[in-house]
């Protein structure tokens, strides 16, 4: 099964924002401002519509198969973060959301893979390993020496991906109150 991975475009934007819901579940409700299922999809295309936030389709990579999206991966460097964010929480505010500072997810020196879901359908052929390798080929053109990426500790079967790959537990890292496993490897 070849895999493809590209740039995502603006017509994407209804396939990434389930996938996005599904890696980040409740999440997604704080960073759209959202609590309906339909209200979350819709915000999250919007953001991913625009340029200036971390879900946009100009920070989001495809894994397609046979022309269909098979995952997606959100990424960005921990340098841009904070103007990323800055940008997402005024987003919020103008649209009347009740705003909270968002966390920081990554150190300034790391390139981040903030979101990474393989489709259902997909799972088990490769997709995830692929769009990680193609993190690493993104981070070394930008001029990044280190990945990372936060993983919930319930998230067994992703974290020894991640592993596999590797990543090492880095430290303890809050997001949104719950506790995630900050995983790091240099390139």
């Amino acid at each position: 099964m070849d895999i493809n991975v590209r740039e995502a475009k603006l017509a994407d934007a209804p396939f990434v924002a389930p996938l996005i819901v599904e890696a980040i579940d409740e999440i997604a409700n704080r960073l759209t401002g959202e609590d309906e299922p339909k209200a979350i999809l819709n915000s999250l295309e919007e953001l991913f519509t625009r340029t200036d936030n971390r879900h946009s389709y100009k920070n989001t990579y495809i894994a397609e198969i046979n022309g269909g999206v098979a995952g997606i991966m959100v990424v960005y460097g921990g340098d841009e973060a904070p103007l990323l964010d800055k940008n997402l929480e005024t987003w919020l505010a103008a649209k009347g959301a009740r705003v909270q500072t968002i966390e920081v997810e990554a150190r300034e020196d790391e390139f981040y893979i903030d979101t990474i879901c393989t489709a259902k359908q997909y799972r088990g052929h490769g997709v995830g390993t692929t769009l990680l390798q193609y993190a690493d080929h993104i981070a070394k053109e930008k001029g990044y020496q280190k990945v990372s990426l936060s993983v919930e500790k319930q998230k067994v079967r992703a974290r020894h991906l991640y592993e596999k790959m590797g990543f090492v537990f880095s430290e303890p890292w809050m997001i949104i109150g719950e506790e995630f496993d900050h995983m790091v490897k240099g390139i």
